[in-house]
Parts: C-alpha cells; sequence; structure tokens
C-alpha cells in the first residue's frame, strides 16, 4: 500500500469511524501477512492518504487491541467457522478480528453495527462472498457475547 492509496469504493461517504475500521483492516491484512510490528504497521498507516479523516482514537483501539488480543479472539470465533483458521483469507481473518474485537470490548457500539461494519469492510476489500461468512460468523459470535443484546431484538 502507498501513501495515495485509495478507499476501494471512492463515492461512497464515510464516517470517521469507518475510516478508522478501514485503516484498521489495511494494518491487520499487512501484520496477517508480513507478521510486522504494530508500531511499524501504525506508522505506516498514519501516513496513508486520507488518515487524517480516520478517528485516530479508535483506529488505535482495533489495530492494537485486535494484535495484542488475537489470541483470546481467535478462541472466541474458531469454534464458529467451518474450516481451518490458515484457510480464512487475510481480508475475512482480519474482518473477523475486528468484529470479534468490538463485540467483546466495545459494547456502546450496537451488535449491529459492528457486524454490518465488517461486512462492508468485506465486501470493500475482499472476495466476492466473503461478506456471508463474515456475517455468518459474527452473528453466531455475537449470540456467544451479547446473549442479552441479541435476544432483545
Amino acid at each position: 500500500m502507498n501513501n495515495k492509496t485509495q478507499h476501494a469504493n471512492p463515492s461512497k461517504s464515510r464516517s470517521p469511524r469507518h475510516r478508522a475500521r478501514e485503516f484498521a483492516l489495511q494494518g491487520l491484512y499487512q501484520w496477517l501477512l508480513n507478521n510486522e510490528d504494530s508500531g511499524v504497521i501504525d506508522a505506516h498507516i498514519r501516513q496513508a492518504h486520507g488518515f487524517d479523516k480516520a478517528d485516530r482514537e479508535h483506529f488505535d483501539a482495533l489495530l492494537h487491541g485486535a494484535i495484542n488480543h488475537s489470541i483470546a479472539l481467535r478462541e472466541e470465533f474458531v469454534p464458529l467457522i467451518d474450516r481451518g483458521i490458515q484457510e480464512l483469507s487475510p481480508i475475512e481473518h482480519a474482518a473477523l478480528l475486528i468484529g470479534a474485537y468490538e463485540l467483546k470490548n466495545h459494547i456502546e457500539i450496537p451488535y449491529r453495527v459492528v457486524i454490518n461494519e465488517a461486512v462492508e469492510l468485506t465486501k470493500s476489500f475482499g472476495g466476492i462472498d466473503g461478506h456471508k461468512y463474515v456475517n455468518g460468523v459474527l452473528d453466531k459470535l455475537a449470540v456467544k457475547l451479547r446473549p442479552q443484546e441479541v435476544g432483545a431484538k
């Protein structure tokens, strides 16, 4: 990714928090592929075009939280997937880490918003049907992590 990288759907209006999720997804993608230090990834992402319009605090929470708690987050969603973790695309894997992190640590964000955002990220950056897979896994994870909120719908 270079400094002039554009979003996959530049015409779509995006909130600062959505932009933070996009940049966190890109950082997690880089981490999953290259296993680079999170500080190096963070510094690189902050130089990307459009980062100034992102919610920096949420970006920090997502990128560093998902990396630092990746083992615990995977333990939450691995029982819900139908394949080995290594068989997930890096985009699906990153979207699931972000979704799992938000479901677990940001209860102020409604679970439907968390799922929808992860689905949108996967639609923008992932393969053709990856968003359906992410949706299904996070739906099950929401029931597991937020049973009262899901039950109240």
